[in-house]
């Protein structure tokens, strides 16, 4: 485990990581506080290490930032190795969002077309134009 030093201290590595998460949310203060249900300023003493966090204000930042709880407490050097997981945090969200797309052209392009049942799992087998 990394030592943590006086400029290195959990309110600093949580503000630093709360900071991160935000940025690969491509989400402002503003929007975080307001999806959090979060007072702005509260969210900027955060990042800049001044005040701590409850258990409810880490769980209302995760799910306003889609990320694990854990992610507020990674240590740089562990952030380093975490690109694929970071990744993973948004593939969800954009399957979702392609999923919406085609089921919206459907409706509107194709409104006699028969509902194409999902499939069960996640196999790529069962992807409907075979493998990408």
């Amino acid at each position: 485990m990394e030592e943590m030093n006086v400029e290195n201290n959990i309110k600093n590595l949580f503000g630093r990581n709360l900071k991160r998460l935000r940025s690969i949310a491509n989400i402002s203060q503003v929007n975080l506080a307001a999806k959090a249900e979060l007072a702005h300023n509260f969210i900027n003493d955060i990042e800049s290490g001044k005040k701590w966090v409850s258990a409810d204000t880490i769980e209302k930042l995760s799910r306003a930032l889609k990320a694990e709880p854990y992610q507020f407490f990674l240590t740089d050097s562990k952030w380093n190795n975490q690109g694929a997981e970071i990744f993973s945090l948004y593939l969800d969200d954009f399957t979702d969002s392609i999923d919406k797309m085609v089921k919206d052209y459907r409706h509107r392009y194709l409104p006699d077309s028969p509902e194409v049942k999902e499939p069960e799992n996640n196999d790529m087998d069962n992807f409907p134009f075979g493998k990408p």
